[in-house]
């Protein structure tokens, strides 16, 4: 299910402007059974790793295991996803969600999508400190950690649940797990919708990229290039911006032409049909984020286990 499910019906200024997108049931099942799989068993080892070692425990390390979690959320909604998708191909008649089926797969891929991009974003501001800032070892330690991890929760989940309730609100009492972009108030409410999504995006990665420009402006300084423990901060950066460029960024630009054009705002029938086309593949990119997030802590793992829990900048 997408982002928000909107009706195949567009909006007038581009009311014949239509692309075959049959594709996206069957898609959808082989791809989320495959990230289903993945996920499943990246995220375990992850946590299984992590949960075993409690002795090593520090703020990257705490950082990663909430992540991880957050994915998990994700992947045991797939399973209902899947269901979805499989009655949808199948073309079951009489067949529709009801309103808490809807909520709940919300609910459930808005803390995979959130909970990733600010776990690894936290991930990225520990980066920083421990490299740009190394005096500041208060601001890495566990305590620390674990309680901007039960803020970004508390500010996951409001988020998670506050958007269903908003689109249930709008829905139609029939088919509420849609929204028909031809309706004024529908529209208001995907406009608003998206407006939060772009914000809970965008945000974050003006964070993310100061934070690793700044590490790597200070790794790349004669004194640091012999260090070993440059290849290990180096790279968590590069698995972290690998995944936003894979995963979120191009899922958050066709996801803002995909709405505009949809809802009649930006009446371009080229840029509507590619969109469209490709938004099922965009959202299966985004939701893969669960299977590539656990190999950031796999490829740092012997730097995580080095670092004492609370070390400042000595340990980077």
């Amino acid at each position: 299910m997408e982002l928000w499910n909107m009706t195949d019906l567009p909006a007038k200024p581009l009311s014949n402007c239509t692309v075959d997108t049959s594709y996206r049931f069957t898609f959808y099942q082989v791809s989320y059974s495959v990230i289903f799989l993945m996920g499943l068993a990246t995220n375990s080892l992850a946590l299984r790793r992590l949960w075993l070692s409690p002795c090593t425990m520090n703020s990257t390390a705490v950082y990663m295991v909430n992540l991880s979690a957050a994915d998990f959320f994700f992947v045991i909604s797939l399973p209902l996803r899947i269901y979805y998708y499989h009655q949808k191909a199948r073309a079951v008649s009489g067949w529709s969600p009801g309103v808490a089926y809807c909520r709940l797969t919300f609910t459930l891929k808005y803390i995979s999508l959130y909970g990733g991009i600010f776990f690894l974003v936290c991930i990225a501001v520990d980066r920083y400190f421990a490299v740009v800032h190394p005096l500041a070892s208060t601001l890495r330690r566990l305590r620390v950690a674990q309680l901007v991890s039960g803020g970004i929760w508390c500010l996951v989940l409001g988020l998670s649940v506050g958007l269903p309730l908003l689109r249930s609100a709008a829905a139609h009492q029939h088919w509420p797990c849609l929204l028909d972009p031809s309706s004024q108030r529908h529209r208001t409410v995907i406009l608003l919708a998206l407006g939060i999504v772009l914000g809970s995006f965008l945000l974050p990665s003006v964070l993310l990229l100061y934070s690793y420009c700044r590490v790597l402006s200070v790794l790349s300084q004669p004194r640091h290039r012999q260090r070993r423990s440059r290849r290990h901060t180096l790279t968590v950066i590069y698995w972290v911006l690998g995944v936003f460029l894979l995963c979120f960024v191009p899922y958050h630009i066709n996801l803002l032409g995909y709405t505009l054009t949809h809802v009649g705002l930006l009446p371009h029938c080229g840029l509507a049909k590619v969109t469209k086309a490709v938004h099922p593949v965009m959202l299966s990119l985004a939701s893969s984020n669960c299977c590539f997030n656990p190999f950031i802590y796999y490829f740092s793992s012997s730097r995580l286990h080095r670092e004492t829990p609370g070390a400042g900048g000595s340990s980077s």
